[in-house]
């Protein structure tokens, strides 16, 4: 699925909040890749969006029709 930039910017916030907060990281990340990283919530939000591995969905409304 494609997402807008508003929703990827939500989604990567969310997931980046909840890293902070103490939630366990979804992808296996080696020392060295944390260092790149360093150790940011965002930067590690941002990998696992682009993994794919999110359990996060977008729910948008479809039209209607009259």
């Amino acid at each position: 699925m494609r997402y807008t930039k508003f929703e990827e910017a939500r989604i990567i916030g969310a997931r980046a909040l909840q890293i902070a907060m103490g939630a366990p990281v979804l992808m296996e990340l080696n020392k060295k890749e944390l260092d790149s990283a360093k150790y940011s919530p965002i930067e590690i939000a941002k990998r696992e969006f682009k993994a794919n591995v999110l359990p996060i969905t977008i729910k948008r409304p479809l039209p209607r029709k009259l």
